[in-house]
């Protein structure tokens, strides 16, 4: 127990000096790899996340999300996000993205077991919204407009998970407006008629569980790279690479679950940044990030 308060300790004080986050989407896709509790076959989870981002913007970002266990190898879960920004720009609110994903969990071998994920993220914007018809940067976005694919593998060794994922967007309908020579600020970068490149995730997670196991803690620590550098259509038309908006990012990440009984649980996830890309034209940055949720099994 002194090793995960000890733990806890530094990811808070990570909390207040770390800068820049990126996720769209596929940090919270491993959770596709988790087991729902084998007497049940359905799981609704209700959550909802605070984080501060770019300048002054906080979020503020419910979700909802159903789990069906198909049978003992394959399961089938959904998702849709809700997003609020606030910041010096106004307050914009909407529905974000719908994710369908699927798993599928292998034999399991010398104490090694293997899963594969393949997932849909569907958007509801085209990531154009504004303020008393003003645009808005990717940061006031609920989503970046595109439908991305996701390709995952899992491999549980014992107190061990290591999870490979690549998200790729395959279609782009995103019709940003946003022109920061036109803003009044040089907080946020133009991102009209954005493109997005692929990302590559890499995650290691190790989990204790207290004599009782009503308590379970899952420090682990994620690197996430961008494949290439975005772009965007310049005030004369033509297409630019951001750069800087390629390379790594490393995120520290602690859940902490409680379970109530065998049907009810409860998450804490706390995370933050270690390494950021020198510049998230995508809006998606992060200086921590809390959630909570709320997990019913029936």
């Amino acid at each position: 127990m002194k090793k995960i308060f000890l733990f806890t300790a530094f990811t808070i004080s990570c909390i207040s000096y770390s800068q820049g986050c990126s996720d769209a989407g596929i940090c919270s896709i491993g959770n596709g790899f988790e087991k729902n509790h084998e007497d049940y076959k359905n799981q609704v989870e209700v959550a909802t996340i605070f984080g501060a981002g770019e300048s002054d913007v906080t979020y503020f970002s419910p979700y909802v999300s159903y789990t069906r266990k198909i049978n003992e190898k394959l399961s089938l879960s959904s998702k849709v996000t809700f997003s609020s920004a606030n910041g010096s720009f106004g307050t914009r609110a909407d529905f974000g993205d719908a994710y369908l994903v699927g798993n599928y969990t292998f034999e399991e071998k010398k104490a090694r077991q293997w899963s594969a994920l393949l997932g849909w993220k569907l958007p509801f914007t085209t990531s154009n919204r504004k303020i008393n018809g003003y645009s808005l940067p990717e940061d006031y976005q609920s989503s970046l407009g595109t439908f991305d694919l996701f390709l995952g593998t899992n491999l549980k060794y014992q107190k061990w998970d290591f999870t490979a994922t690549v998200q790729i967007p395959v279609f782009n309908i995103n019709k940003n407006s946003f022109f920061k020579e036109y803003s009044g600020t040089d907080d946020f970068p133009s991102t009209n008629l954005f493109e997005r490149k692929s990302d590559v995730l890499l995650r290691a997670t190790y989990t204790l569980t207290t004599p009782n196991k009503k308590f379970v803690f899952k420090p682990n620590v994620l690197f996430i790279y961008h494949l290439g550098e975005d772009s965007f259509e310049n005030i004369y038309g033509v297409r630019e690479n951001i750069t800087g908006s390629d390379g790594l990012t490393i995120n520290g990440n602690l859940i902490s679950s409680y379970s109530i009984n065998t049907r009810n649980s409860v998450e804490l996830s706390l995370a933050t940044p270690f390494v950021v890309r020198d510049v998230r034209p995508d809006g998606l940055t992060r200086k921590y990030v809390v959630g909570l949720n709320y997990k019913y099994s029936f």
